[in-house]
């Protein structure tokens, strides 16, 4: 079969699969993960994305690119970066971001080469378009971990500029001490000086089972700041103001889930002062990263994960798809918020409709967004079941209660949301750090995601209903609880009518 119609078959295994996200972004077929280069430059939005557009297996991976004006409908570009017959990224573009070096659009990515048994730190340099790519003819541009430290893995970049110079996070993990990001600093991009570790975290803190264990890894790791006035901005140790680091636990070439380190940057060091989930589903919000956009709004990417297996995925084309763009903020007690963009809203189409059932509220829709607020006493909860068939038979449930102490709790139970089997049917949950009423949420579904929104705590995750009438939506107070303002709209498809 020649490469045309091998992507015409794969592409049409990928369109027809009735599971695949209708308004989340997705590649045009084949396999897709981290978000990279994310930015907003002269109004256009632009994702580049981790990409394999000849299987859904992560192979030989390139950067696929996408345009927006809105964030919520993109337009594909040419590919960006692809491996290099030879070179240090011979056998994968891996993971990076896109910096402006006065006024030259540059991307920093991990080059990854099976002969060199690594990833090192590799440049390319665009046009004004950010269409066409050229690589540094020095790369790798940081050939090597630091000396004397006997490290887990070393990829991924965060870079900034600041006191006039670049700045440089590379993610990594020391041998039996846990994650870390060292830090480097540069005048031209091209010659890197190593200043140590940024921080370095401590696997043996919690118990490897913990939700919140840091892993032996730190993938991904992303790093910035918030202003007094809520706006956000590049690293400034000078500044004096909360800075938040993000990055992915990794352990043993498994994904585990995204972790938030709120503390302060001075003197080339990081002082964590509280961690938190980024996100209460595990992997499946998984390398996150962010970027400030024109307005200074701080705008969250991550990469949802499949629970379908290897070659379910595979058979289906495609794997892998972004969560929604979230807009992120630090609350008073500094505890990191987030909530889908504003643009999102523009998906609204006709408003779901809603009928009484006993004490719960009913519809359906496969492709929507409900919205409400709730007020829960001790003991009470609010019960949110999705993609149902009104029987036994599938169903994913969503509840959030408090506890006879006060404490809020939101669970997702994905055990009965497939007939399906070779499924993670395992479940996700977690506490909210605040307890007042009333308490917001918006749950979004798209064909085979959910995403949990509970005061600005997010819970993402993946589910697969086999039965063509698990469509069912019903809202219901349990104990004392009150649910006020429930509203809900379908939400429209945006993918672009022809890709390649």
């Amino acid at each position: 079969m020649n490469p045309e119609t091998e992507h015409e078959t794969l592409r049409a295994a990928t369109t027809s699969d009735p599971l695949r996200p209708s308004y989340h972004f997705t590649a045009p077929a084949g396999w897709l993960n981290d978000p990279n280069g994310s930015a907003q430059r002269d109004g256009d939005f632009h994702l580049f994305y981790q990409y394999n557009p000849v299987a859904a297996v992560h192979n030989r991976i390139q950067w696929g690119h996408a345009v927006s004006r809105d964030l919520m409908r993109w337009e594909d570009r040419p590919i960006a970066l692809r491996p290099e017959h030879g070179g240090p990224d011979a056998d994968g573009c891996w993971s990076g971001v896109l910096v402006d070096d006065c006024g030259r659009p540059v991307i920093i990515y991990s080059g990854h080469s099976n002969a060199l048994s690594t990833q090192t730190a590799c440049l390319a340099y665009g046009d004004l378009a950010l269409d066409h790519w050229r690589k540094e003819p020095a790369n790798p541009v940081i050939a090597a971990p630091p000396a004397g430290y006997d490290v887990t893995a070393f990829r991924d970049h965060c870079v900034w500029r600041e006191n006039d110079v670049w700045r440089q996070l590379i993610g990594s993990g020391i041998r039996d001490v846990g994650g870390c990001a060292f830090l480097y600093e540069s005048h031209d991009l091209v010659t890197w000086r190593e200043l140590g570790p940024l921080v370095i975290g401590d696997a043996g803190a919690l118990p490897e089972e913990d939700p919140a264990w840091a892993g032996t890894m730190w993938e991904c790791v992303d790093f910035f700041r918030f202003r007094p006035d809520g706006t956000s901005a590049s690293p400034d140790a000078a500044s004096g103001d909360p800075h938040v680091l993000i990055f992915s636990a990794w352990h043993e070439e498994v994904t585990r889930h995204p972790l938030v380190a709120r503390g302060r940057y001075h003197d080339d060091r990081f002082e964590i002062e509280a961690f938190q989930r980024l996100d209460l589903g595990g992997r499946h919000a998984y390398a996150p990263q962010t970027f400030a956009d024109q307005s200074g709004r701080r705008v969250l990417w991550a990469w949802m994960q499949e629970a379908r297996s290897i070659e379910r995925q595979r058979v289906a084309g495609w794997s892998g798809a972004m969560i929604l763009p979230r807009r992120l903020w630090l609350d008073a007690a500094g505890v990191l918020r987030q909530e889908p963009v504003a643009e999102a809203e523009s998906l609204r189409a006709e408003p779901l409709s809603w009928q009484e059932d006993g004490t719960a509220a009913v519809s359906s829709g496969v492709q929507t967004e409900v919205s409400l607020t709730v007020e829960l006493s001790p003991t009470s909860a609010v019960r949110f079941s999705a993609f149902s068939t009104g029987d036994s038979g599938e169903n994913t449930c969503v509840e959030l209660g408090r506890s006879a102490e006060g404490q809020l709790r939101l669970v997702l139970d994905r055990s009965h949301s497939s007939l399906d089997s070779d499924l993670d049917l395992s479940g996700h949950e977690g506490e909210l750090p605040s307890a007042k009423n009333p308490i917001t949420m918006r749950i979004l579904l798209d064909r085979s995601s959910i995403e949990v929104f509970a005061d600005g705590i997010a819970l993402t995750s993946r589910v697969y209903p086999a039965r063509g009438d698990a469509t069912g939506i019903r809202v219901e107070a349990v104990g004392e609880a009150v649910v006020r303002k429930l509203r809900g709209w379908h939400l429209a498809g945006v993918e672009q009518a022809e890709r390649v």
